[in-house]
């Protein structure tokens, strides 16, 4: 699985990410850029590929393990960016920080948002991607093993409910306690906008989609936007995507 995740993390790089920075944000290959929850750090790899200066900053030692296997002279920081240690230990700013298909599993939010601004240069941007809480794969169910992979909202249900399904249908214990988790923790649209209000961006583009450019990436299917309607973002929109930035 780590593998299949590095893979794809390096074709949505080339073929989305690098392509969507380029066209937002001026000399970019001449940026700093600090990925938060890097993981296996394909998104790294390939900006470390056409000589970007990046750093990854991931939770997960195994993951690390996996990245660095791939690619021994990345920079990658084991640890939680909202421990103020962890952000003293970086000691520098940045031109870019991405959070992608993160922030909906930090519960310390304003930690988050702390680290960022500690983090990032007058005028820096910050690139954020996630699946609403109440979308309809939000529980990341689709990485499961069996048909309780293709129901969506099992995030919502209650908890009762989906062990019980889990054990019917022989899923692994692992998926359905990372949906529960997915489901406490998620973040919706609204409140994601009043995070970034309150700490003082802008933003430069802001989309949302009922399939996801990474959805393109994994399974083939064209991209989608969807208006910013509210509530009906919360339920139909599979994806928010928005490019911050901080005032100089």
């Amino acid at each position: 699985m780590a593998e299949k995740h590095y893979f794809e993390q390096k074709r949505h790089t080339v073929s989305y990410l690098i392509p969507y920075f380029e066209s937002h944000i001026p000399e970019f290959r001449s940026k700093r850029v600090l990925e938060i929850g890097c993981a296996e750090a394909g998104f790294l790899a390939e900006l470390h590929r056409i000589g970007i200066d990046c750093l990854g900053v991931e939770l997960e030692p195994s993951r690390v393990r996996t990245a660095l296997a791939k690619v021994p002279d990345l920079r990658i920081i084991t640890g939680d960016i909202t421990d103020p240690a962890v952000v003293a230990s970086i000691g520098d700013r940045f031109d870019l920080i991405v959070l992608r298909d993160v922030i909906e599993h930090i519960p310390g939010r304003t930690a988050l948002f702390a680290a960022v601004l500690r983090l990032l240069k007058p005028g820096g941007m910050v690139y954020i991607s996630f699946p609403p809480r109440c979308s309809a794969f939000a529980g990341h169910q689709q990485n499961g093993r069996s048909p309780l992979r293709f129901v969506p909202w099992l995030q919502l249900w209650p908890r009762p409910l989906l062990d019980a399904a889990g054990r019917l249908l022989r899923e692994a214990p692992y998926m359905i306690r990372c949906i529960h988790e997915n489901g406490r923790t998620g973040l919706s649209v609204a409140a994601f906008d009043r995070l970034w209000k309150g700490a003082g961006m802008r933003p430069l583009v802001y989309d949302l989609f009922v399939s996801r450019p990474v959805y393109r990436t994994r399974y083939g299917v064209p991209v989608l936007r969807f208006p910013a309607i509210p509530l009906l973002r919360e339920v139909l929109a599979t994806g928010c995507e928005t490019l911050l930035q901080l005032p100089a």
